[in-house]
């Protein structure tokens, strides 16, 4: 019988901690996918070749499979194509969305912390909105609530750097989001799988 915590919709975020948001290697993988090459053929590609400058096999093939299935994610092979060769401010917006579809936290912290801000024309930001924010999902769920404060507070900063990467904020001690701009390319493609409830998340409103 599965646990409650296994039930949870938050279940497998507290992997953020030691997964980020893995431009760089979400980048080679994507390519050595849109090759045609199998998992376990990008595994040991990855590997052999020392792509991604990991020191051990574990931690290698570990991240690996954290990429692929973030690009499964996206079920859409134009969107793979694209973050292996659009240019990197395309490709990055591309991976957070990958992001917000494989781990429901991101999902949620982007649509109603971030597009909120951005629905409200509310640019400032800062760290108390993300505490609040998990102080509401302690409320709700079990299993945030029994997260140990380390671990919150290396969610928490992936959350920051992810706003970082994608030029929502300047830099991690920033406390006004920048206005966005989504790609057409991902506009129709989070259109055209239905989900349109993460257009605020790109401050995107059409």
């Amino acid at each position: 019988m599965p646990s409650k915590n296994s039930q949870s919709p938050y279940y497998g975020s507290g992997q953020l901690t030691r997964e980020q948001f893995l431009f760089y290697e979400m980048r080679i993988t994507a390519r050595l996918m849109s090759e045609g090459l199998s998992e376990k053929e990008i595994m040991q590609k990855v590997y052999d070749e020392n792509l991604f400058q990991y020191p051990t096999e574990r931690m290698t093939r570990r991240m690996v499979s954290t990429c692929m299935k973030r690009l499964q994610c996206l079920g859409d092979e134009s969107l793979v194509e694209a973050i292996a060769n659009q240019p990197s401010d395309v490709a990055k917006q591309i991976c957070l969305y990958a992001m917000m579809k494989r781990y429901r936290l991101v999902w949620d912290f982007m649509v109603t912390v971030i597009g909120g801000k951005y629905r409200l024309q509310d640019l400032h930001f800062n760290k108390s909105e993300i505490l609040t924010f998990f102080m509401q999902l302690q409320e709700q769920d079990e299993l945030v609530a029994s997260w140990s404060e380390s671990t919150l507070k290396r969610i928490r900063s992936v959350l920051v750097n992810l706003l970082v990467e994608n030029g929502y904020l300047d830099n991690n001690r920033s406390t006004r989001l920048n206005p966005v701009w989504l790609n057409p390319l991902l506009e129709n493609a989070i259109k055209c799988n239905g989900d349109e409830q993460a257009l605020p998340a790109f401050n995107c409103f059409s």
